[in-house]
């Protein structure tokens, strides 16, 4: 499992706006985060009797990185987009009340590494299920060095003036499971996408039912007439995380091989991620 590097998500804080001004600007903004610190594992689940857990973090970076440690709470969408939520859905439960976490600032010096701590309390009367909540490690801007004066403008007292601040962070899952797992996924809605010719693409849903998560690698093998098989795709670490119950996946296929995807057909499976991985999932198109 490589490691996750900290380069997706970011955030942003207002200096000075309404927030009329804000929706506005953020709809148009886009900002490319630059990061050098390396998080491993990138998702951490608590299904036994291990108590702690620790996350790493490796600044592979030339300039000392702070980052401050916290807890959000996430909703998956069909897409497998992400939004923050400040209360659960029906059917989902969070982890941050039974996890604690330290430190809550970390400063690593360049080619340096330190562990983040995570901690399982009070499980003992939790209702069987899942529990999930994300640890957000959000960079701290560096300050300026001393001597170094921002440039300054003159002020128009007519308009209203908006600062938007780059805050780089990423989230790393945290996942309590108290009891049997029943969760079963079925493939379904599977077609191919034509659209773009030079590149065609697999529809198709992961509809999950049960108690718990699903989480496994996705691999896409097309098969001749003849019945030669070749690696068509492939897709690590995907996640349909309670309480969603179907999400829509829409992956490449491998326009490199000359694969003919009118005749033949496409074999998706979706197994665990383990050194003894188990079908989840597994289903066929028939293309035409």
């Amino acid at each position: 499992m490589k490691p996750l590097t900290l380069r997706v998500q970011r955030r942003y804080e207002i200096v000075s706006a309404t927030a009329f001004a804000l929706s506005l600007l953020l709809s148009t903004v886009t900002v490319h985060a630059q990061g050098d610190v390396m998080i491993y594992p990138k998702r951490v689940v608590f299904d036994g009797a291990k108590r702690t857990q620790d996350l790493g973090l490796a600044n592979t970076g030339t300039d000392t990185a702070t980052y401050q440690v916290s807890f959000v709470q996430i909703r998956m969408k069909e897409d497998g987009s992400f939004e923050n939520i400040e209360q659960p859905d029906s059917g989902q439960s969070f982890a941050s009340n039974n996890l604690r976490i330290f430190p809550r600032t970390v400063s690593i010096a360049p080619k340096e590494s330190q562990a983040v701590k995570l901690q399982v309390i009070n499980t003992g009367s939790l209702p069987p299920g899942e529990y999930r909540s994300h640890v957000y490690f959000r960079a701290v801007p560096r300050p300026l060095p001393a001597g170094e004066i921002p440039l300054m403008r003159p002020k128009d007292t007519s308009s209203l003036e908006v600062k938007l601040v780059p805050v780089f962070g990423v989230t790393v899952p945290v996942i309590i499971r108290v009891g049997a797992d029943s969760t079963a996924v079925v493939i379904s809605e599977m077609g191919v996408d034509f659209n773009n010719p030079q590149q065609p693409q697999l529809m198709f849903s992961l509809n999950r039912n049960g108690n718990m998560s699903a989480y496994g690698d996705l691999t896409i093998d097309y098969i001749s007439p003849s019945g030669q098989r070749t690696r068509a795709a492939a897709a690590r670490g995907v996640a349909v995380y309670t309480p969603l119950l179907k999400r829509k996946v829409r992956i490449d296929l491998d326009n490199t091989a000359k694969l003919d995807y009118h005749q033949g057909r496409l074999e998706v499976n979706y197994e665990t991620v383990s050194a003894k991985p188990a079908t989840l999932a597994r289903q066929e198109l028939v293309l035409r």
